[in-house]
């Protein structure tokens, strides 16, 4: 890679979908999708870029085809609004020349002066003759003689009144059209503009995530002043919605799945119409009654979201997207290469400048992002492409920076800011471990049987921190003359309870245990926050084995690992996070699958305090975890002798219990 000097070097491309970074799939189809107008669906993990390509689509399409959508009275039905579309720019814009108003807030503003024109003249005619006549009157009546003395003078001041009175009318007429006073108390004809592109240099794009059934369909205004007079026109009361905004660009709706199944319903409805009437979305609403000409809604769909969302989308919305556009799943990391790493660099470049408030990193500083890139994938030779959390680390080493009065951000920046920036998971695991040695839930020296120091991982793969979970196991007469049980406690979930279970086909095939004189107990200690997954399964067998045997375990070891039922050591997740956990609780090794061991992106002075010992069966783990005893010696002979004939052809298993008999 060039080294460079500052991230100033760095050139960022202009147009939006260049600036994706690693999710190189998913720019093609957007590209495909801008230019043959079809609907997408992105699954996968917050922070993958989901939004970024949204967006990058809506700078993709043409903005030749916008429109202006106008709301006018329906003479005949007040309640249905009659519906106007014109284009915005109906001649093409001239390249470089400022953008002028759209066509539809030109024939808003010439309706508008055209109504105070006539309401003005009507009004002001209106109140001027009858000012007139009453001061014909009254000055007719001071003339003929009827009046004398103090008469005259209250005469006088009629007059005056009626002056008065009538300047106050004209004023508050006038004033009443030209800043809406009193809606309602003048009969407005003028239309109301509910979708207005004007100075739109590319197609809408409109972020409809979490928004309600009005939001995002439109809604018409309650209004309580419905008689009398005094009510706002239906029409001037109707607000359009997201679909409705997004006419001729692009809609993304992240978490679709959040969407009830109704709305989903309707959201398909304006998709195949590709319009869709406004109404009130209240049935307790005066707008419940309003129901406009349908609007157009010709977006383009980006839906988003999780795997699991999948599950909860409607099975109609789904097939729109796949009959009528690409599903995409999006990459969680990227090889570790060169030209990659320079991606991650331009992607530090991206954020600098979007930020606006931090210096540039100097090429020391990136590097160091670039290895916290590696560390959080989890994956041996992969790079983290979860790089919204990444981006909070660049602005959190930005703002050391800018507290120390730097112009540049250094690696000690960089290297301060991971303490800073910590999840909230690893912050709750630093109090959890200082609870649990002062209160020795578990230790870190000397043996104790059918005790045994797990690990596991609090959050989500790419912020998650690790923990020690001490799990103890018990064994007892059974309860039950027909079978032993296994029973597990410790808030586990559904996969490490079934985790559980699969160990006792271990236990039973290895060391001919009959189960059905023994109930077994494992607990896992204190795991109030819960415990999912199968990466303790190693933990547990050798509890139970040790409980079984009345072996000691090591307690200065820590382990984890997913077992299959026969016997081999499959890897987990967080492999980082969980030896990160064993070198702060202060033991002495670790053991972890060795198909793990490329996966552990840890501080080389940091990795020097804990031994790693990368197993690949059951046996190996005994071996390391189980103090030595001869009982011990002959438990790893046979597990390693079943293992290594694991390839040979058997007797079937009926054959081999009657020879057991």
């Amino acid at each position: 890679m060039k080294k460079f000097k500052t991230t100033d070097e760095i050139k960022i491309p202009d147009k939006l979908i260049d600036q994706v970074i690693g999710q190189d799939k998913a720019v093609q189809i957007i590209k495909k999708a801008a230019k043959q107008h079809r609907n997408v669906l992105l699954i996968g993990e917050p922070g993958t870029g989901k939004t970024m390509l949204a967006q990058a689509m809506a700078e993709l399409l043409p903005a030749t085809d916008l429109e202006d959508v106008l709301v006018y009275k329906n003479p005949n039905d007040e309640n249905r609004p009659l519906v106007r579309v014109v284009k915005t720019y109906p001649e093409p814009p001239e390249p470089g020349k400022p953008l002028g108003d759209g066509q539809g807030r030109q024939i808003l503003q010439k309706e508008r002066m055209k109504a105070r024109i006539d309401t003005r003249s009507n009004s002001n005619s209106k109140v001027t003759s009858i000012v007139l006549i009453l001061v014909i009157i009254l000055f007719a009546l001071s003339l003929s003689g009827f009046f004398s003395g103090y008469e005259i003078i209250v005469l006088a001041a009629l007059i005056l009144g009626v002056l008065v009175f009538g300047s106050v009318a004209l004023f508050v007429s006038g004033l009443t059209k030209r800043v809406g006073m009193l809606p309602g108390a003048f009969d407005s004809n003028e239309p109301k503009l509910i979708v207005d592109n004007t100075g739109m240099t590319h197609a809408p794009f409109v972020d409809a995530t979490g928004a309600k059934a009005g939001a995002l369909f439109g809604d018409v205004k309650h209004d309580p002043l419905q008689s009398g007079g005094l009510g706002t026109p239906a029409h001037l009361r109707v607000e359009s919605g997201a679909i409705h905004r997004a006419n001729k660009g692009v809609l993304f709706i992240d978490e679709i799945a959040s969407l009830d199944p109704r709305s989903q319903q309707e959201l398909l409805t304006a998709m195949q119409e590709k319009k869709y009437p406004i109404t009130g979305q209240s049935e307790l609403s005066s707008g419940a009654m309003v129901r406009t000409e349908p609007v157009p809604s010709d977006f383009l769909l980006i839906a988003a979201g999780n795997i699991m969302d999948i599950q909860k989308m409607h099975p109609a919305l789904r097939s729109r997207i796949r009959g009528y556009g690409y599903e995409v799943f999006m990459e969680s990391t990227m090889p570790d290469t060169n030209e990659n790493e320079e991606k991650i660099i331009r992607f530090i470049a991206q954020e600098i400048k979007k930020d606006g408030k931090i210096p540039p990193f100097d090429y020391d500083a990136c590097m160091e992002i670039v290895e916290e890139a590696r560390r959080r994938s989890g994956r041996k030779k992969r790079l983290t492409l979860i790089l919204r959390d990444l981006g909070g680390l660049v602005r959190a080493a930005g703002d050391i920076a800018v507290e120390k009065g730097k112009k540049v951000v250094t690696k000690e920046d960089v290297i301060a800011a991971k303490q800073l920036a910590r999840p909230i998971e690893a912050q709750f695991v630093d109090q959890e471990l200082e609870y649990r040695k002062d209160y020795k839930v578990f230790r870190t020296s000397g043996f104790s049987i059918g005790k045994v120091n797990g690990l596991a991982v609090i959050g989500s793969s790419y912020l998650s921190a690790g923990i020690i979970v001490p799990i103890v196991a018990e064994v007892t007469p059974s309860s039950s003359r027909a079978e032993g049980k296994l029973i597990a406690t410790g808030k586990l979930g559904k996969i490490a309870q079934e985790a559980v279970k699969n160990i006792s086909a271990v236990i039973k095939k290895h060391l001919h245990v009959d189960f059905a004189s023994y109930d077994i107990h494992v607990q896992f200690l204190q795991t109030y926050e819960g415990v999912e997954g199968d990466s303790a399964s190693i933990s547990v067998a050798v509890s139970v084995i040790s409980a079984l045997e009345g072996i000691p375990v090591d307690q200065s070891v820590a382990m984890t690992g997913s077992l299959s039922v026969r016997g081999d050591v499959l890897p987990v997740g967080g492999i980082t996070s969980k030896v990160e956990a064993a070198i702060d609780a202060g033991l002495r090794a670790v053991i972890i699958p060795k198909s793990n061991v490329n996966d552990i992106y840890i501080d080389k002075e940091k990795l020097k305090k804990i031994k790693i010992i990368p197993v690949s069966n059951i046996g190996e783990v005994l071996e390391y975890a189980l103090k030595k005893s001869p009982r011990r010696d002959m438990i790893i002979k046979e597990l390693k002798h079943y293992i290594s004939t694991d390839s040979k052809e058997r007797k079937p298993i009926e054959e081999s219990i009657e020879e057991k008999r």
